[in-house]
């Protein structure tokens, strides 16, 4: 098992439990910061779970099928945890506004108690996560644990009001907070996930300056229908068909400028692509091509 699936799965255990404990705290407490914090709690072990299916998936070799593997699980897992923590943030948002409006009373002792042993608990689980190589997946899980974290942190300062003033709106405010800092996040890793999806070209990698690039490179006439994107976050791609002098293809000169091209385009820019599909053409070839779809 890799290292990042071997963290996932730590922290998704670390996860179970937290939720489990936050449960029986928003009944004890009464507290809809702590209830709204458990159901987050709950939505970061679904998507640790997701994310752990997806990295195992996305380890699988490819074959006449899937001919690139099941590498894009881990981009689907990272757009189904961002969809549901949008869900999640907006309900948030929605029922604090009410509980604002309509307060009622929470154990705010019991809820300091809870939300110290759920910030313990995502703690732990941060700092398994952390370090290695983040790819958007692991990013989205990350992300959702550091919501989490930031939640009980809430959760323990609405109950330190409560305890301190007695305004029971503050654990309206506290729910209106978390929601408040899901929203964000989630849209930013679905956003990047949904990019990856269409094919965005790599963050970071300027076709301009490629084309303009390998158009410098000695007898290369032109570059057409050029092309970037990701099939997972780990895995750039680029293709091109490069129009080359007529002479390139008499003297066998095409195939030695074949592996040149190759070794510029992933070794030259700021992204490294180490996957890259170039059709060689001469002039005449022209006429067999159909639409470039390039800007």
């Amino acid at each position: 098992m890799g290292a990042g699936r071997r963290r996932l799965s730590i922290a998704l255990g670390i996860g179970l439990v937290l939720f489990v404990a936050q449960l029986i705290g928003s009944i004890i407490t009464g507290s809809l910061a702590l209830l709204f914090d458990t159901a987050h709690v709950l939505t970061d072990a679904a998507g640790l779970a997701m994310a752990l299916g997806a990295a195992v998936l996305s380890q699988r070799p490819a074959t006449a099928h899937h001919t690139w593997g099941l590498k894009r699980a881990e981009i689907l897992a990272a757009t189904v945890q961002a969809a549901v923590l949008l869900g999640v943030g907006v309900f948030v948002v929605i029922e604090a506004v009410q509980r604002f409006v309509h307060p009622e009373p929470v154990a705010a002792p019991e809820m300091i108690l809870f939300g110290v042993i759920g910030l313990v608990g995502n703690v732990a689980a941060l700092l398994v996560l952390t370090g290695g190589q983040q790819s958007l997946n692991l990013r989205a899980a990350f992300l959702e644990v550091v919501n989490d974290a930031l939640g009980s942190v809430a959760v323990i300062l609405s109950a330190l009001i409560i305890t301190w003033t007695g305004w029971v709106q503050a654990d309206g405010v506290v729910a209106l907070l978390i929601g408040l800092l899901i929203i964000p996040r989630a849209l930013k890793i679905l956003a990047e996930a949904v990019g990856v999806l269409l094919e965005r070209t790599p963050p970071g990698l300027d076709l301009d300056r490629v084309r303009q690039h390998i158009e410098a490179q000695p007898h290369v006439v032109r570059v057409h229908d050029l092309h970037a994107g990701r099939i997972s976050t780990d895995l750039p791609f680029l293709t091109a068909h490069v129009v080359l002098e007529d002479e390139c293809f008499e003297d066998g000169h095409s195939a030695q400028l074949l592996c040149t091209l190759q070794e510029c385009i992933a070794e030259h820019f700021d992204v490294s692509i180490a996957h890259s599909t170039i059709q060689l053409e001469p002039a005449r070839h022209a006429a067999h091509e159909a639409q470039d779809f390039t800007v």
